[in-house]
């Protein structure tokens, strides 16, 4: 039997980064705070991001097969809570936000410690999120730091 609070409590014990990625269908961009993310393979270079299939994002990520993650520095979370809230509830948000269109064309955050741009090889819906395996296709670094986790935001997602 499956005890629901030793499940939320040990899941949530998987440290997380927290990311920006950024979409784009057409001409139109967006971005959403993502955590479930992990490099897979050396070769080729490739990513995974789980992403919530209810979600705009989801849907522009499906269309044009190409996603962008900003990777946030520690002492950003107020950057990264810009991207929490649904598109279609808080309309542009990077209206407030410095960002530059990758060669994928996905915004990517000015800002951030660096970045990697990704087209998607695979894809795997299962449960309520959708796993998008996407191959490096560029990179850059924007300059040095440490990384932003979760776990250090006092936020929770997953469990």
């Amino acid at each position: 039997m499956l005890d629901e609070q030793a499940k939320k409590t040990m899941l949530r014990k998987i440290p997380h980064g927290l990311y920006v990625c950024g979409v784009k269908d057409g001409e139109d961009v967006n971005g959403f705070t993502a955590s479930w993310v992990m490099q897979a393979s050396f070769k080729p270079p490739l990513v995974v991001n789980c992403v919530n299939q209810s979600s705009i994002s989801h849907s522009m990520i499906k269309a044009s097969g190409v996603f962008a993650l900003s990777i946030l520095e520690a002492g950003q979370k107020e950057l990264a809570q810009k991207f929490f809230k649904p598109m279609r509830r808080v309309g542009n948000k990077f209206e407030e936000v410095e960002f530059y269109l990758g060669e994928t064309g996905c915004p990517i955050i000015t800002e951030a410690l660096g970045y990697v741009e990704c087209n998607v090889v695979g894809a795997i819906e299962q449960g309520d999120h959708t796993v998008f395996v996407g191959e490096v296709i560029a990179a850059g670094v924007h300059r040095e730091g440490d990384p932003l986790l979760l776990e250090t935001t006092g936020w929770q997602y997953g469990g």
